[in-house]
């Protein structure tokens, strides 16, 4: 299997190349140059096959030429090591919970699994690599924990200062060992803007190997379709069509979704549910792609301007926008309507949600307002806890901290403050 860049100027690479780029040459993401569907009776069978059975079968061909099969199992039996349920809510409506991991969230899976490949990569080679990854809230910490202490490897990652939860910000910066936090001047969009802009420097090409372990690698972006597979497992017997709300950032994780449909995953639709970062949503009603600076919300995780894999999205339909809009909805909302929302689940099913959750919910809910023969699951992305203020404060209870929290807020914050570009660039060069 071979992976091209999206902007067509750049050779083919490898799975092990492409991860250790981070990003092409031409400044394109890597996308798969095929995707083979699996068997019909891979998912006749599904509901037999074990969680890590079904990943290996979904993963395999895009990773076979650079990890052995064992490794691959190894890999994939220390990353899946926690349970994802689907939990019932209401009528035609689940819950699918991705935040069972060591720092709660759901990019537990792709930060872990892009580490473990990482660090085979590495294995008796005496060269080193740095991972530079921005992030919008949980990224950072899933990447800081995956990696944290895997030889060869050294980690920077940068967030926008203030921006983000303050359990969100201990998680990325009270760790220390190979795990270095720059607190950027700006929002996710400039700091993920820096990230681009370091892999395209001649300056530090020369000096250092980057990669990135933000969702535009193919290995943090890859493995989050086993959610959606884990999910069809157990809802392989409903007798109405499915369909899966995401909430939506910077658009990796329904991309992933979308790859598992296109492995022959039977599922209706998607919706991709976005706060008042809606450029996507705006798309799709006009067939206009007009990024914009990224406003600040409760649900921060998505608050990106200029969603980085939306153009594998479109790649995935070739670009054919009637195609996509038969499989794809896109709907945004505000932080009220959010607030709302987190009130009633609550009052419903006696559900804590947290804001990227209800979010996910309302995307659903609003699909189903003409689609009401379908089976919804909104995907719940995080530990309500991780927004500890804005769930307390909205549904009026104390939320018990569970003990992979307790143990970042006994933690002194670590960071080194930067406002350009220029600062990134000589701490990478001076470290």
């Amino acid at each position: 299997m071979k992976f091209y860049s999206l902007n067509k100027e750049a050779e083919d690479v490898s799975f092990k190349d492409a991860v250790i780029k981070g990003i092409a040459p031409d400044r394109g993401l890597y996308f798969p140059r095929e995707i083979k569907p699996l068997p019909p009776a891979f998912f006749e069978n599904i509901e037999n096959l074990t969680d890590h059975d079904i990943a290996f079968k979904a993963i395999e061909q895009f990773v076979r030429e650079s990890i052995p099969e064992n490794t691959l199992k190894e890999i994939l039996n220390s990353v899946l090591d926690f349970p994802f349920p689907l939990i019932e809510l209401e009528k035609n409506v689940a819950t699918l919970e991705l935040f069972h991991g060591p720092t709660l969230a759901f990019k537990d899976v792709g930060a872990r699994f892009m580490a473990h490949c990482l660090g085979y990569f590495s294995e008796n080679q005496n060269s080193e690599v740095t991972v530079l990854v921005a992030t919008s809230g949980d990224t950072g910490g899933a990447v800081a924990n995956g990696f944290l202490g895997v030889k060869g490897v050294k980690v920077v990652i940068l967030y926008p200062s203030d921006k983000v939860s303050d359990i969100q910000e201990r998680q990325l910066t009270t760790l220390g060992q190979n795990i270095t936090a720059l607190e950027v001047n700006g929002n996710f969009d400039d700091c993920q803007n820096m990230v681009k802009t370091a892999f395209l420097d001649s300056d530090l090409k020369s000096e250092m190997q980057l990669t990135s372990a933000n969702s535009i690698n193919v290995a943090r972006w890859l493995p989050q379709m086993f959610y959606f597979l884990f999910a069809y497992k157990k809802l392989k017997n409903k007798d109405q069509p499915i369909v899966f709300s995401v909430p939506s950032g910077n658009f990796g994780n329904i991309c992933a979704g979308m790859v598992a449909q296109k492995l022959g995953m039977p599922v209706a639709h998607f919706i991709a549910a976005t706060n008042v970062n809606d450029t996507v949503p705006l798309y799709m009603r006009t067939q206009e792609y007009s990024p914009k600076t990224s406003k600040a919300t409760i649900s921060n995780a998505m608050d990106v301007g200029d969603p980085s894999n939306f153009i594998r999205i479109r790649n995935l339909y070739k670009n054919n926008f009637t195609e996509l809009k038969n499989i794809l909805s896109s709907y945004s909302f505000t932080d009220e309507e959010t607030k709302r929302a987190m009130h009633s689940i609550y009052d419903s099913s006696n559900y804590i949600a947290d804001p990227h959750g209800a979010v996910g919910y309302l995307g659903l809910k609003e699909y189903l307002k003409d689609n009401s023969d379908t089976f919804g699951v909104f995907l719940e992305t995080a530990h309500p806890v991780k927004f500890l203020d804005v769930v307390e404060e909205t549904l009026k209870l104390k939320l018990p901290i569970p003990y992979q929290i307790q143990k970042v807020l006994e933690k002194k914050k670590v960071s080194i403050k930067i406002d350009t570009y220029e600062e990134l660039k000589n701490y990478l060069l001076n470290k």
